[in-house]
């Protein structure tokens, strides 16, 4: 009951506003989707990258953060 009355007031509320304000309110909504996978999905891929090349992508992410303050 609770999940109709908010989506019928929402619908009623949204009649109301121009187009180009119900396409933002469209917008709006959809960005509060949650987007990707959960974690425990992505545990079928654990251990599949080499030792060596997480290594690299360590190294390389330090190097990354390092800032050169004579860069700036």
């Amino acid at each position: 009951m609770a999940t109709t009355y908010v989506k019928d007031n929402l619908i009623a509320q949204v009649e109301k506003l121009p187009y180009d304000l119900q396409l933002r309110v469209l917008d709006f909504v959809k960005s509060l989707i949650p987007k990707g996978v959960t974690g425990i999905s992505l545990l079928q891929f654990e251990g599949t990258i080499p030792v060596d090349d997480l290594e690299r992508m360590s190294k390389a992410i330090e190097e990354c953060e390092k800032v050169g303050t004579s860069e700036w």
